[in-house]
C-alpha cells in the first residue's frame, strides 16, 4: 500500500511548491551495470522529518549521494530549495544540503573541533568573526560547547556524531541528510543523539536500520526496495502494515516505542 499527502500547490516536477527537496523519476546505474535507482521520485516538505528505510542494497546511500551531487542520475531530476542538483550549482547546492556520512571519521579530518566544523564556513569565504559565531553556534546546538580545542580523533563515537553534524549546521543548511545516524553507538550515545536530532529545528531525511529511531523520531516514512519508492506515508501506519514490512525485510520496532 502507498499512502499519498495532500498538497495545494504543486510544481512542474509533480511535488509541493514548498519542498526543499524533489527528486523526480531518478535512475542510477553504476558503470559495473548494477541498477540502484529505477524511477525514484519523492519530497520533502520544509520543516518536515523524514525516515527513509528499506532493506540491505535497496539504494538508501546511493538515493542520499544524489542530494549533493556526489552521484548524478543518467536520468531524472534533484532540486533543492528550487536549484537543479547539476554541475554549475554544486556550489550552493552542497552548502544547503548537510550530508552526515555513517562514519564519522570520513567527516572529521582537521586537527582539532575547530577546525572541521569551520572547514565549510571559511570556503565560503565568510570572514573570520562570522566563521567563529557559525562553529560556536553550531557546537552549542549538539551539545558540544567548550569541545573546539580538542582532538577530533581522541572524541567518543557519540561525540564525533556530534561533530559530524556541526560541521554540517555550520554551513546553515536547507536540509540535513543522515545515514544510519545511529550506527555504531551504545545505548547512552544512541539515546542522546536522538534527543538531540528531535530538538535540532531543521526539515531533516534520515537513512536508518533503527526502526526504533524511525518509530520515535520520523512522523513520515518512505519506503525504497529494489531502487523504487514501494511506500510513503504516516509512520504509524505504515509501522502497523506487517505485510508490508515483512515483503520489504522489515521489522517494526516493539509496540511500546510506537
Amino acid at each position: 500500500m502507498k499512502f499519498e499527502f495532500e498538497v495545494l500547490t504543486m510544481t512542474e516536477t509533480g511535488g509541493p511548491a514548498e519542498a526543499v527537496l524533489h527528486v523526480h523519476d531518478l535512475h542510477f546505474t553504476y558503470p559495473d551495470g548494477h541498477v540502484a535507482l529505477q524511477g525514484v521520485t519523492l519530497h520533502v516538505a520544509r520543516g518536515e522529518k523524514v525516515a527513509l528505510v528499506g532493506p540491505n542494497g535497496a539504494g538508501k546511500s546511493t538515493l542520499l549521494l544524489h542530494f549533493n551531487g556526489i552521484l548524478q542520475g543518467q536520468q531524472g531530476r534533484v532540486r533543492v530549495d528550487g536549484l537543479d542538483v547539476v554541475k554549475a550549482n554544486l556550489g550552493i547546492i552542497r552548502a544547503r544540503v548537510g550530508l552526515v556520512f555513517q562514519n564519522p571519521d570520513d567527516q572529521l579530518f582537521s586537527p582539532t573541533v575547530f577546525d572541521d566544523v569551520a572547514f565549510g564556513p571559511l570556503h565560503m569565504g565568510l570572514p573570520e568573526a562570522e566563521v567563529r559565531r557559525r562553529v560556536a553556534q553550531a557546537l552549542a546546538q549538539v551539545g558540544m560547547a567548550g569541545y573546539a580545542e580538542r582532538l577530533s580523533h581522541h572524541l567518543s563515537m557519540g561525540e564525533k556524531k556530534r561533530v559530524a553534524i556541526a560541521t554540517v549546521l555550520a554551513m546553515d543548511p536547507s536540509i540535513l541528510v543522515l545515514d544510519e545516524p545511529t550506527g555504531g553507538l551504545d545505548p547512552r550515545g544512541r539515546r542522546e543523539l536522538i534527543g538531540l536530532l528531535r530538538e535540532l529545528p531543521v526539515t531533516m531525511l534520515a537513512a536508518s536500520h533503527d526502526m526504533r529511531l524511525v518509530a520515535e523520531l520520523f512522523p513520515r516514512l518512505i519506503v525504497l526496495d529494489g531502487g523504487r519508492v514501494v511506500a510513503d506515508g504516516p509512520t504509524d501506519e505504515l509501522l502497523r502494515d506487517e505485510a508490508l514490512l515483512e515483503q520489504h525485510g522489515l521489522e517494526a520496532p516493539p509496540a511500546e516505542t510506537r
